[in-house]
């Protein structure tokens, strides 16, 4: 069976010779330098940590030493997971400079793996949008089409991979962050379990929400990511591991397995999109599976859910940046109160402002029992909806966002009907569920179209068997 693994092949020419590994590095620090300007998906490059990388391959290469499972792959990370003395400034002019004195877990178990890190990646300002367009250098453009968005929070590294600037991303989803932009830029992005990649070193948006995952090529580089970075870290009190490896499970037949189909999730599809995941889902039959219609009214209140949840939780992360310790911090003022305020009032863009106002809102006395409290006991019953639901089901399919990339600038049109974008997407993060976003389609304009496979608690494997045997159906046919 043909693979359509970027970091196999990469790896297969690196032990053929067909070039060295710091030749590729060049290439790709070539192509960033070429294309970095029109994409804007990198904000730090790193060309003297990829070389030296590149180098350290080479040397292993040519003293006859079998590579790690993604030894000398160029890749790229967003800017919100902490490099040790590399800019990781969340795309925000408060954290502008800053430059971490340790690793994230993440990062640390890359580096052991011999990763070639070609630089950190554009994202919404500290990961709070569904465009990309709230970073403080401006938001990356998809390189299927450079008037439209790549999507958010992590689309710089979406656009990245896509643009072919790095052979795969790692990102962060706290409401779609990985899913949303993979599906937009045509590429797959995996969102695992909660707490089954340590968040150690990520910098908190909603600490109950954030997970990190991989944007790849193919779901089968998705499953080799996932297994190297899903492992229990005692620096995480949420971080429990993988419950199964992804790899071993990806050769499964799909005889015999239940899809469900929520129709909750099929209301408000732009037409082309729902055609794409009707033509997926037969796909999804002809390789055995059987497509089980079924209702999960909860999702309805996911969105409101999710945006009063995660505001509050970023209302506390976030209080953080007061100019004192890190960071930005204001020229003039009179006192301590009169320079956080000015700090945070220079430091934070708009959306970030939003958030926290909207965050400390339904925190305050009066208001807390209203809509805090309220959502987590709703928060609760979404999560008793999916167990429900898989039941009946060994995966659910749906749609990753209603519609395809919209143009730059959409988002300070219609900030609720981008907030919608999410729709699909937030509902995974409010139950701590495993989803991937494959390619299924395009529009009429050659808009790439994404469908979203979610499983049970830690059953990534499932996720990413349905994946691959669908991306191995559909490209056959291509």
């Amino acid at each position: 069976m043909e693979s359509f693994s970027e970091i196999k092949k990469i790896q297969k020419n690196l032990t053929d010779k067909k070039y060295s590994c710091t030749e590729l590095t060049q290439q790709y620090l070539d192509a960033i330098a070429q294309k970095n300007g029109s994409l804007n998906a990198y904000t730090c490059v790193t060309a003297e940590t990829a070389l030296a990388a590149a180098k350290k391959t080479d040397e292993k290469i040519a003293a006859g030493g079998m590579l790690a499972p993604i030894e000398g792959v160029p890749m790229t990370l967003k800017a919100n997971i902490s490099t040790k003395g590399i800019d990781t400034d969340c795309c925000s002019k408060i954290l502008q400079g800053y430059r971490p004195v340790y690793d994230a877990a993440v990062w640390e178990l890359l580096q052991k793996q011999g990763a070639v890190l070609l630089g950190k990646c554009n994202m919404d300002e500290f990961a709070m949008g569904s465009s990309c367009e709230t970073s403080c250098y401006g938001g990356a453009k998809n390189p299927h089409d450079l008037s439209k968005v790549a999507g958010g929070s992590s689309g710089g590294a979406a656009s990245a991979v896509a643009g072919e600037l790095a052979a795969y991303g790692i990102g962060s989803d706290t409401g779609g962050s990985i899913r949303q932009p993979a599906s937009f830029c045509g590429i797959v992005g995996l969102k695992p379990t909660y707490g089954a990649v340590s968040r150690y070193g990520l910098i908190a948006y909603a600490s109950s929400f954030d997970q990190i995952g991989p944007l790849t090529t193919s779901v089968e580089d998705a499953a080799l990511l996932f297994d190297i970075l899903s492992q229990k870290d005692a620096r995480d009190s949420t971080s429990v591991g993988a419950q199964h490896l992804a790899v071993p499970a990806l050769q499964q037949s799909l005889k015999g397995r239940k899809i469900g189909i929520a129709a909750e999730y099929f209301t408000g599809l732009r037409e082309e999109v729902q055609a794409a995941l009707d033509k997926a889902g037969k796909v999804c039959e002809k390789l055995g599976a059987q497509l089980v219609p079924m209702s999960i009214p909860e999702i309805q209140y996911a969105l409101p859910v999710y945006y009063i949840l995660a505001c509050a939780e970023a209302s506390s992360n976030l209080s953080r940046y007061d100019g004192i310790r890190y960071g930005m911090k204001a020229e003039h003022y009179t006192g301590v109160n009169d320079m956080i305020e000015r700090t945070r009032s220079a430091g934070f863009g708009s959306e970030v402002k939003h958030r926290i106002l909207l965050g400390t809102y339904v925190l305050s006395a009066g208001y807390y029992d209203a809509y805090y409290k309220k959502a987590q006991l709703l928060r609760r019953k979404i999560r008793r909806a999916f167990v429900a639901a898989f039941e009946q089901c060994d995966v659910l399919l749906a749609p990753t966002v209603p519609m395809t990339a919209f143009p730059l600038g959409f988002t300070g049109k219609d900030a609720v009907e981008t907030y919608q974008t999410d729709i699909c997407t937030v509902p995974v993060n409010i139950a701590g569920l495993p989803a991937v976003s494959v390619p299924c389609g395009t529009d009429a304009s050659g808009m790439p179209v994404g469908m979203q496979l979610i499983g049970n608690t830690g059953r990534e494997d499932l996720v990413l068997n349905a994946a691959y045997q669908y991306e191995m159906a559909t490209r056959a046919e291509s």
